[in-house]
């Protein structure tokens, strides 16, 4: 057994007050770990849509459901009725139609502590699915992480298998996603807005060669075995364990974005999170967020030239590439000197064997919270934010696009239009 495994599951699993019901493992080639939050009757829909792939890579294939709340004082009674519900469907499904374990993470002295969120569901159900993976010998096999009110199409199993599919070797990946347009105007406008946000940021950074230029979005998220225990993981952050897991995953090794599937999130309002989709929306639709501003597009190239400088001159000492940061942008030098740059690299300098590995470490130093630190930094001190159509109207002259409708005008195209123009950026 690979010693990185074998270390986590002694030490740092989170199991073992919670046992796996349902389907016993056998061949076991992936594992898909749902959790499941007040999702009834809607969890059987994605069960229903993972029942529609391939029946080979069903069969090789098992889903983990992490029915969980926290203890009735932390927790809406609606929501434990609710995941009841779901346990006594649980129990009743066609195991011979889709493989399907659960873990009961949500009856009475079961419940999660009332600090812990959707991360530590996560974790129980992908520390579980390590473990299978280990048994089975398939380190190299992935650890999938999926939603309960997402929904999926019939290639997503084979897709996912294919990709991770030996002799590729592979670290980790983030699938297409699109959210489900609808509903009324004001709600589609919601969704609209967020997943235009989402699409600028990822491109944005990808245009200025950040490593961490990929949407961050907890149900198109898997790993190999492996990877999750060289990562140490899934963190239990009760929001935003997306990000910093694949973070980590990125560190790491590759996080590389697959095609041919797509997930469909669901985009309703949801009070469950502090933050990510359903919050979002909930809050646009209750007027507490500012609609149709973005980062500004000069926060991207004082990135993108920051990046260039630091990977083109690596030789340089910390003090010089500071100097020469300071010209690209004042406050660029201004936020180096914040976050202790210089001591940074050349400590990364004085260690590193390689050209490769410093640059590797470097980008370990200037990842992707560093680089939203950034951002935040030159919105709160020189640009701050701007009119969302105008910015992306900029990004898509940088990526070199040509899309009819976006004049450069602050105010926002109708519904159509921004359909139209988020159907565009979807497929780059």
């Amino acid at each position: 057994m690979n010693r990185t495994v074998t270390r986590y599951l002694q030490r740092r699993t989170a199991f073992g007050d919670w046992p796996l019901q349902g389907a016993t493992p056998t061949i076991c080639k992936a594992v898909v770990v749902i959790p499941v939050l007040a999702e009834f009757p809607g969890i059987l829909d994605t069960l229903r849509d993972l029942a529609r792939c391939e029946a080979e890579r069903r069969a090789q294939t098992l889903v983990v459901i992490v029915l969980n709340n926290r203890a009735p004082a932390h927790a809406r009674i609606e929501d434990i009725t609710d995941n009841q519900q779901t346990l006594v469907a649980l129990s009743e499904w066609d195991q011979n139609i889709l493989p399907v374990a659960w873990i009961d993470v949500s009856s009475p002295g079961c419940e999660l502590s009332p600090k812990d969120g959707v991360g530590m569901a996560r974790k129980i159900g992908l520390d579980w699915g390590l473990r299978i993976l280990t048994e089975q010998d398939r380190l190299s096999a992935p650890l999938v992480c999926l939603d309960g009110d997402s929904r999926v199409d019939a290639q997503y199993l084979t897709v996912l298998h294919d990709f991770f599919e030996p002799p590729a070797a592979r670290w980790a990946c983030v699938l297409p996603y699109a959210h489900p347009i609808e509903g009324d105007d004001q709600h589609q406008a919601a969704i609209l807005c967020y997943e235009l946000y989402l699409r600028y940021h990822a491109l944005h950074l990808c245009w200025a060669g950040s490593p961490y230029g990929y949407h961050t979005i907890g149900s198109t998220m898997a790993c190999t075995a492996l990877a999750y225990a060289s990562v140490s993981g899934m963190n239990r952050r009760l929001a935003g364990e997306d990000f910093y897991f694949l973070q980590q995953l990125a560190k790491t090794g590759k996080v590389e974005q697959v095609t041919g599937t797509i997930v469909q999130p669901s985009a309703r309002p949801s009070h469950r999170a502090p933050f990510g989709t359903g919050r979002w929306v909930q809050r646009f639709l209750a007027g507490e967020v500012g609609e149709y501003r973005l980062y500004h597009p000069d926060s991207y190239d004082v990135i993108r030239q920051w990046l260039q400088l630091a990977l083109s001159e690596p030789e340089r000492d910390g003090e010089q590439l500071l100097t020469t940061a300071q010209t690209i942008h004042h406050e660029l030098g201004t936020f180096l000197q914040q976050q202790d740059f210089v001591q940074s690299w050349d400590r990364i300098h004085a260690q590193a064997s390689s050209r490769q590995a410093l640059l590797e470490q470097f980008h370990r130093w200037f990842d992707g919270f560093r680089t939203v630190k950034l951002i935040h930094h030159l919105r709160d001190t020189t640009y701050g934010e701007t009119e969302m159509f105008v910015a992306l109207g900029v990004l898509l002259q940088r990526l070199a696009i040509d899309f009819d409708g976006l004049s450069g005008s602050s105010t926002e195209p109708g519904l159509e239009q921004q359909r139209r123009l988020l159907q565009h950026l979807r497929g780059l």
